[in-house]
């Protein structure tokens, strides 16, 4: 203990003389160029480096340096944007993931659900479900270590590893007396861009894009052809909802098969002018007359943003949903020391029209991550290339706007409180076997037995109306009006007082299409739920009504 404490004493004198050096190399390689800026930055490293000895020489309690380091680190990277951020080695695979879409691990989508984390569901084919754990399961222990109180992120660390790597899990399963213990190797886990596609009626193909990672183009096409090579295609409807978006190169390709060579599909302008980049369809596409119908939503962003923005700046698509995330800001990845990388913001993109999609202000948006309403005198006017007006100030604006329909606050609870889904564990136990995913229905005597299992269930909430009124109420009490008027208020509390088991059947319809959701992953894993919803979504509805009217379908795209 004793030499261990001199090699401490030791590497702290050593942190000095090497942040010192660090400083002189900095200021006689940049002070050539700005020497007051430079300065500047000699002088605040300086600062930091004196803030922290300081720290760890008197602060009361012991520092730990890589996580008072790498808090500093992600502070100040906060004060720039969302987007650059600091990866340490140990979340390197984070970043794989987002390029590639594949990891190594057991395939499952996991969630904490009281003390424990829980499989949500194994995705198919992949090693968790290839060793038997289904929806439902609670994951006791990792490798012999209790699993009690770990958050996602915990047990996603222990769950993830190299392929070809063992896994044990000791799982507790509803309807099973005894825990049960699971042991099996981890894969190369492989998530698609293109989760579905298919036809839909008249003609009309869907597919869903999920993500850009490195495959997005390759399985776009494939699904495309596939679809062409059976059918007589007249339109295809492109779902980009709640797609974040990746690599942007993907996203030009994709374009690519729809628009005319020579185009230009979106450029890149930053503070290095030797990054900046103009990207155009570089080959004939493999098709440019098929009518398109491009859907988005509040969390469509980055590169989803670039087709759906190219598409509409091009006038060769029509864009149906919601107003989309905003987010023009290119990042690239700069290797650090300690194999550390920063991913950090270099450039904004700008879509055909010249217009850029980055939100005016992108730290203050709405609940559901939209940019909101951009004041005219904030926006300004482009044009598309048949001549249509469009808009900067955040996002692609579609040609057809649909409003969300949002949740009620009672089916946001049941939610919320995982009892859709515990619900949907225990209509599995009972029925073994559904019908198929697009004949399954949940009956009303299903609703009544749901009714019936949730009464003892906690799942409290408070309306809209009840927060208005403790507000004002609290108003009341602080401008010392509440005594005066107590009694009206208690009158008005009773009347907007909720009603679980009536909010039941008032918003019955849609609790039992969550419910129908969740039953059928359970059954058919997770691209049921889409596969269920295809003829009853309203923006795949109105995609599909604009490609089908052909009139319709150009007047939109004309001036």
């Amino acid at each position: 203990m004793k030499n261990l404490n001199k090699i401490l004493k030791i590497l702290k004198a050593n942190i000095s003389s090497v942040l010192i050096v660090l400083m002189l190399a900095l200021s006689s390689f940049t002070f050539t160029t700005d020497k007051d800026l430079n300065f500047e930055t000699v002088k605040n490293l300086d600062i930091f480096y004196s803030l922290y000895k300081e720290l760890n020489l008197y602060y009361v309690d012991p520092i730990e340096p890589g996580e008072i380091i790498k808090t500093g680190i992600d502070a100040m990277l906060k004060s720039l944007d969302p987007y650059t951020v600091y990866i340490p080695e140990s979340k390197i695979e984070d970043v794989k993931f987002m390029t590639t879409g594949q990891y190594g691990g057991i395939g499952s989508v996991i969630r904490k659900n009281g003390d424990y984390v829980v499989i949500i569901q194994p995705y198919k084919d992949s090693p968790s479900d290839k060793a038997g754990l289904i929806p439902g399961d609670i994951i006791l222990e990792i490798n012999g270590k209790n699993m009690k109180g770990a958050s996602s992120e915990e047990v996603s660390e222990l769950l993830r590893g190299e392929p070809n790597t063992k896994v044990n899990l000791k799982i507790k399963r509803f309807g099973e007396d005894k825990n049960l213990d699971f042991e099996f190797n981890r894969e190369q886990v492989k998530l698609n861009s293109v989760p579905y596609y298919g036809m839909l009626e008249d003609g009309i193909a869907y597919i869903s894009l999920s993500d850009f990672t490195n495959t997005a183009y390759k399985e776009v096409k494939e699904a495309y052809d596939s679809l062409r090579t059976a059918n007589n295609l007249k339109g295809i409807i492109i779902d980009l909802r709640s797609n974040p978006g990746g690599l942007l190169i993907e996203a030009v390709k994709i374009c690519n098969m729809f628009i005319p060579k020579g185009e230009v599909i979106v450029s890149t302008k930053g503070k290095v002018a030797q990054w900046d980049n103009v990207y155009k369809a570089s080959v004939e596409p493999i098709d440019k007359d098929i009518k398109i119908a491009v859907i988005v939503n509040s969390s469509s962003a980055s590169a989803s943003e670039i087709v759906a923005g190219a598409m509409q700046d091009l006038d060769r698509g029509v864009v149906v949903g919601q107003r989309t995330f905003g987010k023009g800001l290119v990042q690239t990845t700069r290797e650090l020391s300690y194999n550390g990388v920063l991913k950090v913001t270099t450039a904004k993109y700008y879509i055909p029209s010249g217009r850029c999609i980055q939100a005016i202000d992108y730290s203050n948006r709405n609940e559901d991550g939209s940019v909101g309403n951009i004041p005219d005198s904030l926006a300004t006017e482009f044009k598309t290339k048949n001549g249509r007006k469009v808009y900067d100030g955040g996002g692609v604006k579609p040609d057809i706007v649909i409003q969300p329909e949002y949740l009620s606050n009672i089916s946001a609870s049941l939610l919320i409180k995982n009892l859709i889904f515990d619900y949907s564990v225990y209509y599995k136990f009972k029925n073994p076997k559904i019908a198929s995913v697009d004949k399954f229905v949940f009956s009303d005597a299903d609703y009544n037995d749901f009714v019936n299992w949730v009464q003892d269930k906690d799942f409290d909430y408070t309306t809209k109306s009840e927060d208005h009124l403790n507000q004002l109420i609290e108003s009341a009490k602080t401008e010392k009006y509440y005594d005066d008027v107590q009694g009206e208020f208690e009158i008005l509390r009773q009347k907007l007082a909720h009603d679980k088991n009536k909010d039941l059947q008032v918003f019955k319809d849609e609790i039992k299409e969550l419910i129908s959701h969740e039953i059928v992953s359970k059954y058919y894993y997770e691209t049921a739920p889409l596969i269920y919803t295809l003829h009853k979504d309203p923006e795949i509805k109105e995609a599909l009504r604009i490609l089908k009217d052909d009139k319709e379908y150009k007047a939109i795209l004309t001036p």
